[in-house]
């Protein structure tokens, strides 16, 4: 493996942004996929906001990030959800 380099120092709190239709569980299934990887999420860490006519949900979750393995784990995972469009 090489090493990879990264611009941020760790530990760090860190923002994530998830995306995706505005479906029945998608906030509790997005959730649940996030503590996975970060237990220690409290629940003022999370926010959401629709879309203006409702069709997409924006879910933000700060997470205490300790290295960037970590961080891409939770990335690839929360990206394979089928109702997920967009992970920032």
């Amino acid at each position: 493996m090489t090493d990879k380099k990264t611009l941020m120092e760790f530990p760090c709190n860190f923002q994530i942004k998830i995306i995706g239709d505005n479906k029945h569980l998608f906030i509790e299934e997005i959730v649940s996929i996030a503590r996975k990887h970060f237990p220690g999420i409290e629940d003022d860490k999370i926010s959401t906001k629709q879309s203006q006519r409702g069709n997409y949900l924006a879910i933000s979750i700060t997470v205490l990030a300790l290295d960037q393995d970590s961080l891409d784990a939770l990335y690839e995972e929360l990206t394979s959800h089928p109702d997920t469009k967009m992970v920032l």
